[in-house]
């Protein structure tokens, strides 16, 4: 699969099937990644893979907890500026709108929504969940690194035949994803990612979402 192929056909994949992947093959991946760029070849990044009896004890665990703290924990980190500027906001906006349509949930169903958020944390079914973690000393432009190395892992995915979701929702609960991979104090939680093979006859996948052209983010000068 050529890169521009992996990038055109990958999204977030939010139902996934039950098939196991091998952890040869997620070895493969996290490997891969790993010759992603990083400022100063620091490679700031450091993931846990988690399938099985593993990853279904911490999901059950945020399932039982969501009970009583059904915002979360908190998170280590601010996922949007506050307050956001209205073209970022407008985007995101209509994304959720888009993806609740997909499934027949509509604005006033809050039911509907709170279940669909919920599905978050079951990492939409994926059999494999990794768990993405940054030293908490670096800064901004070391967590640019991290997001490629997220990216140079979601992509070698799509050239397997797999599909992803990076979900930022799971640094809502840091705390018990901590008490589950007992992460040196140095880390902090970035992302969760879903990996697997998407369920293709799922109407929420059918999602694609809006892109900028071009035109709205760059300028050419001296060509």
């Amino acid at each position: 699969m050529k890169v521009s192929d992996a990038l055109d056909s990958r999204i977030s994949c939010r139902q996934f099937k039950p098939d196991s992947i091998p952890q040869a093959l997620v070895r493969e991946l996290l490997e891969g990644a790993s010759q992603a760029p990083s400022n100063g070849n620091t490679q700031p990044w450091h993931a846990y893979a988690l399938t099985g009896a593993p990853l279904k004890a911490l999901i059950d665990d945020v399932a039982g907890r969501m009970k009583e703290t059904p915002r979360g924990e908190g998170t280590e980190f601010e996922p949007y500026p506050q307050p956001t500027p209205p073209k970022y906001k407008a985007r995101a906006f209509k994304c959720g709108e888009d993806l609740y349509a997909t499934i027949g949930v509509t604005r006033d169903d809050k039911a509907g929504r709170i279940a669909q958020f919920r599905r978050n944390f079951r990492l939409f079914d994926a059999p494999v969940g990794i768990f993405l973690y940054v030293d908490r000393c670096m800064g901004v432009a070391n967590w640019a690194d991290v997001g490629m190395f997220a990216q140079s892992l979601m992509l070698l995915a799509r050239e397997h035949g797999l599909h992803t979701c990076p979900q930022c929702a799971w640094a809502q609960w840091h705390r018990t994803v901590g008490e589950h991979l007992n992460p040196p104090e140095e880390l902090m939680l970035y992302c969760g990612i879903g990996l697997g093979y998407m369920d293709e006859e799922a109407p929420i996948n059918s999602l694609r979402t809006d892109r900028e052209p071009v035109n709205g983010f760059a300028e050419f000068r001296g060509f």
